[in-house]
This record gives C-alpha cells, sequence and structure tokens, in this order.
C-alpha cells in the first residue's frame, strides 16, 4: 500500500465523525459541508458525501428538511437527530480515546528511537 491510499483510508474512518460534527451546530447545506471538509485538508467529492449522507440519514441519525431557495432550486438542509446526537457523544468519547492512545504509542516510539543502540550521539 503506498501512502496515499493510506491517508485515504485514515481520512475514510474520520469522515462520518467530522460530518456529524458539522451537522451537530445546526442546520447545514451539504455544499458548505464540503467546503468545511476541504478547507480542513479532507478532501471529499459529492460522489462521497450523499451516499453517506443517506446512509446516516437511513441510520436514524439525521433528518433533512427542503427549504425554498430564491435563487435556485429548494435546499436540503441537514440535522443531527436525538438519536445521532447521542452517537456523536459516543464518537467523541471513542474518538478522545483513541486520540490519546495513539498519542501514547507515537510518544513511547519516539523516546525508545532516542536511547535506542545506533541512536545515540557520536561521542566524538
Amino acid at each position: 500500500m503506498n501512502i496515499e491510499n493510506a491517508q485515504v483510508q485514515m481520512r475514510k474512518g474520520i469522515l462520518e465523525f467530522c460530518i456529524l460534527h458539522i451537522i451537530s451546530r445546526g442546520e447545514v447545506y451539504a455544499s458548505d459541508m464540503l467546503d468545511e471538509l476541504t478547507s480542513a485538508h479532507i478532501m471529499v467529492v459529492e460522489g462521497t458525501l450523499y451516499p453517506l449522507l443517506t446512509r446516516l440519514k437511513n441510520s436514524g441519525w439525521l433528518d433533512y428538511k427542503w427549504v425554498e431557495s430564491s435563487s435556485g432550486p429548494p435546499r436540503k438542509y441537514y440535522v443531527l437527530t436525538d438519536e445521532g446526537k447521542v452517537f456523536l457523544d459516543a464518537m467523541q468519547a471513542t474518538w478522545f480515546e483513541l486520540a490519546e492512545s495513539v498519542s501514547t504509542v507515537i510518544r513511547r516510539t519516539e523516546e525508545l528511537s532516542k536511547t535506542a543502540p545506533g541512536n545515540l550521539p557520536d561521542p566524538n
């Protein structure tokens, strides 16, 4: 697996979490989600976002409402359901635990690499 594939897999794993967080702030339009994710360097395209939103809705974690637009067709705005809020809270707890665990492993690796044979500074 090359680095690009590994990075894509890591991002996919957190995309749902980020989307739920964005929606948790209030009604949000899909293109606004895409803009925020892109500005946060989480590259996602409509072809990925819309099926994910449909899956989240079918799971009962979000809903949407149609809002008339003066500049075109009605827009679909997404909101979290009560069940979605509970799910997001559980995901957030998992995220904090996972982030701390990964940080612990990385710190330990860095500590050991500083003291491992062959990584000691040359005394001359």
